[in-house]
């Protein structure tokens, strides 16, 4: 038995975000007003060696930026041809959803995205999706 893992931790007064992964699916950054797939630095999934070792990523988020994290059943739903979704579609749905839009609506965009993809073939594993826009610290420095 093994767990994929995705960790971030956020200091909401600069910006800074440090990663780590086991084995999760690499998260899409907007950093610049686009989506984008950031490569960071992956390990095993949990449990499926002893001794595995996991390595930080850290970037800087500001006002504005957000980062779309996500379980591999977005990526992996299927359509009735047992074509996948994927990264390139996912990444695609992101950018297509309108700039300035709500994390509920880019949620709701990338998971209607998948829905009209697969119509009506059935899905084996869950879409949890997790969307976050970094406002600033809430006392900006003087």
């Amino acid at each position: 038995m093994f767990v994929t893992v995705w960790l971030g931790i956020l200091e909401i007064s600069t910006g800074k975000l440090t990663t780590a992964s086991a084995g999760h699916e690499y998260p899409i950054v907007n950093v610049s007003g686009k989506y984008e797939l950031m490569k960071d630095k992956h390990g095993l999934a949990i449990g499926a060696m002893a001794g595995s070792q996991y390595f930080n990523t850290e970037i800087t988020l500001h006002p504005g930026d957000s980062i779309f994290v996500y379980t591999d059943g977005v990526a992996e739903a299927t359509d009735a041809n047992n074509r996948l979704f994927g990264t390139d579609r996912t990444v695609e749905a992101l950018n297509a959803i309108p700039a300035g839009a709500s994390q509920k609506e880019v949620l709701a965009g990338v998971r209607a995205a998948v829905d009209a993809f697969v119509k009506e073939a059935p899905q084996f594993d869950d879409l949890t999706m997790l969307g976050l826009r970094y406002n600033g610290p809430a006392h900006p420095p003087r």
